[in-house]
């Protein structure tokens, strides 16, 4: 089959398109603080950086070993409505040249947020950055308990788009972008590392030049 050029690209959030770190690991230690029957230390960003971009069931058996899966339920419940409340006022750090970026790759793409976070977390990346311009759909784990891949699939079909590259910093959004089919673009400034990505990016501004090579 002959190689074209996409039409749409897939964005992972944490470490692609924002570092949130700080903002997280502060909120969640509030909570944390509150409950020292399940953990009695604050959380590191030693400890949150390897658990960015993992499903929140498997990001709370890392961060509360020895509680009960219902515990970890309830706590990461908490953690994430004070997150998404002190996010979506605040926001974080935004990689340079994000929203320039972002509105010169909409002039030809589609765009879309995929990512293994919970339910209200993409909303509160663009409320808060009022991005909404950006993108033309989101999807997410919290919204319907499905890997990243499968999400990767659910939001083409959704919007009709078979042609697509997937911009991710782990290994993990390597995979999802395997699972559904599509190259994937390493943004090698996150916080992870990729096995064999198609493409790697040094930084967020250069993914408009870097696109014009990717063929899918």
């Amino acid at each position: 089959m002959e190689k074209t050029k996409p039409e749409a690209i897939l964005f992972d959030l944490d470490g692609t398109m924002w570092n949130a770190l700080d903002e997280i690991r502060g909120t969640w230690n509030q909570v944390v603080a509150n409950h020292p029957e399940c953990r009695k230390e604050p959380i590191t960003d030693e400890e949150l950086s390897v658990c960015l971009g993992l499903p929140m069931t498997k990001i709370a058996e890392k961060l509360f070993p020895g509680t009960t899966p219902t515990q970890q339920q309830t706590l990461m419940d908490e953690c994430c409505e004070v997150e998404n409340a002190y996010l979506s006022e605040h926001g974080a750090t935004l990689y340079p040249k994000l929203e320039e970026t972002l509105m010169e790759l909409k002039k030809q793409y589609k765009l879309f947020v995929v990512s293994n976070c919970q339910k209200g977390y993409i909303e509160s990346f663009i409320k808060a950055h009022k991005l909404s311009a950006c993108f033309d759909d989101i999807e997410c784990w919290g919204n319907n308990l499905l890997p990243k891949g499968e999400n990767n699939k659910l939001i083409m079909k959704r919007n009709g788009v078979t042609k697509a590259v997937y911009v991710g910093d782990t290994a993990g959004d390597e995979e999802s972008a395997r699972v559904a089919g599509i190259p994937f673009i390493y943004a090698k400034y996150g916080f992870g590392e990729a096995k064999a990505p198609d493409y790697t990016l040094e930084a967020i501004a250069d993914l408009p030049k870097l696109m014009e090579t990717v063929v899918v």
